[in-house]
C-alpha cells in the first residue's frame, strides 16, 4: 500500500509540474478526488521529490557568496532576498537553505552537534525527514536559567533535529551558565557530564548561530533570563558583541579572557576548531557584529546567511588579516 501511495504522489507531482495539467484533469486520471491529488502534491513537496526553486531577475548572492568565500576562506551560500523582506521574511529564507544543506551534508554514522537558540529553532521547523543509523544529534550548550529551567525549550528544539534523521538524541543537562567557574570544573568531571562532551567532541557537524545582544529578533540568551544586570555590564565593560554557543566574543574575536566564558557551557572557539564543518545560520542587520567576531575566531567553515546581511558583512569587514584554522580539507 505505501508503495502504492508513492507511485501516486510521484504521478500526480509529474502531471501537475511536468505536463502542467490542472488538478480536476489529474484527479480523473487517478480515479481520485481533487483534494486528494492536492495532497498527493503536497507530499511530494514535503518529501523533497519536489523543489521549487526561485531564480530572481536580479540577485547579487552569486557574487557576494564568492566574495565572502575569498575574503573569510569558508564556503558561503548567500541566499536571495527582496530588499523590501521584513528580518522574519529573511530569517526564514535562510533557514529553509540551511535545513536543506544539512540534510544533504547529515548521514548515518555520524554526529551533528546543535546549540540551540532563535535562528536554530528556526532551522528545525523545515528540516525534511530523512532517514539515517548510527546517526547521533546532541546538543552543544546548557539550557537552565535564572526564571525557568530552559530545559524543555532546548529537549524540544534538539529532539526536533533527531526526529528529522531518526538519530539518537543526547541532551546537555546543565546550565547555560553556572553561578561559580569552580562548580563548572567539578561538574565537567561528572561521568554523565564527560559522556555528552566527548559526544561533542566526536561532531562531524556543529551547527550553530551567532547570538545579539538586540534587534527585530532578539537572541534568545539575551531576552531569556540567562543574564543578570551585572552580566549585561560585565559585557559591555569587555566589549563583547555577541556570541557563538554562549561563549561571549569581542568584536576582534577574542574570547579567552571575558570573564564570563569560564562559566559558560557550550564549546569555546579553540573546541569547536577541532570539529571538520562548523555550519553559521545568520539573517539580520544585528548579525553582523557577532558574525564579523565569529568569523575573525576561526569557527566557521560553512556560512548560510541573507543577501542584505552578506552585503553588511562585507561592509563591515576591515582588510586585516583574517585569524582562523579550518581543518576541513
Amino acid at each position: 500500500m505505501e508503495l502504492d501511495r508513492e507511485q501516486d504522489v510521484l504521478r500526480a507531482a509529474s502531471m501537475y509540474y511536468l505536463q502542467d495539467l490542472k488538478m480536476e484533469v489529474i484527479a480523473r486520471h487517478l480515479g481520485t478526488s481533487r483534494s486528494t491529488v492536492s495532497r498527493l502534491i503536497k507530499r511530494a513537496r514535503e518529501t523533497g521529490l519536489v523543489e521549487i526553486t526561485l531564480r530572481p531577475a536580479s540577485t547579487r548572492a552569486p557574487g557576494l557568496g564568492r566574495s565572502l568565500s575569498a575574503a573569510f576562506g569558508i564556503d558561503a551560500y548567500v541566499v536571495p532576498v527582496p530588499d523590501s523582506s521584513s528580518h522574519i521574511e529573511r530569517l526564514d529564507q535562510v533557514s529553509m537553505t540551511a535545513a536543506k544543506l544539512l540534510t544533504s551534508w547529515f548521514d548515518s554514522d555520524m554526529v551533528l552537534g546543535v546549540a540551540w537558540g532563535t535562528t536554530l529553532a528556526s532551522v528545525s521547523r523545515y528540516l525534511v525527514p530523512k532517514t539515517t543509523r548510527g546517526s547521533a544529534v546532541v546538543q552543544l550548550n546548557g539550557a537552565a536559567n535564572m526564571r525557568t529551567s530552559g530545559v524543555d525549550y532546548a529537549s524540544d528544539l534538539i529532539s526536533s533535529f533527531g526526529t528529522a534523521f531518526a538519530a539518537a538524541v543526547h541532551h546537555f543537562s546543565v546550565p547555560a551558565f553556572f553561578d561559580f567557574s569552580d562548580t563548572k570544573a567539578a561538574m565537567w568531571r561528572e561521568r554523565s557530564v564527560r559522556r555528552v562532551l566527548d559526544m561533542q567532541r566526536r561532531a562531524d557537524i556543529a551547527v550553530f548561530s551567532v547570538g545579539a545582544v538586540a534587534g527585530a529578533v532578539p537572541s534568545h540568551v539575551y531576552s531569556a533570563g540567562y543574564l543578570d544586570d551585572a552580566d549585561v555590564r560585565v559585557l559591555h565593560d569587555e566589549g563583547v558583541v555577541g556570541d557563538v554557543c554562549t561563549v561571549f566574543l569581542r568584536a576582534d574575536g577574542s574570547w579567552e579572557d571575558v570573564p564570563l566564558n569560564a562559566r559558560a557551557t557550550g564549546p569555546t572557539p579553540t573546541e569547536l576548531q577541532r570539529l571538520p564543518r562548523r555550519v553559521c545560520v545568520v539573517a539580520g542587520d544585528n548579525k553582523v557584529a557577532p558574525l564579523l567576531a565569529a568569523l575573525r575566531a576561526g569557527v566557521v567553515t560553512d556560512l548560510v546567511v541573507d543577501e542584505t546581511t552578506a552585503v553588511g558583512l562585507l561592509d563591515a569587514a576591515e582588510p586585516a588579516p583574517v585569524r582562523r584554522i579550518r581543518t576541513r580539507g
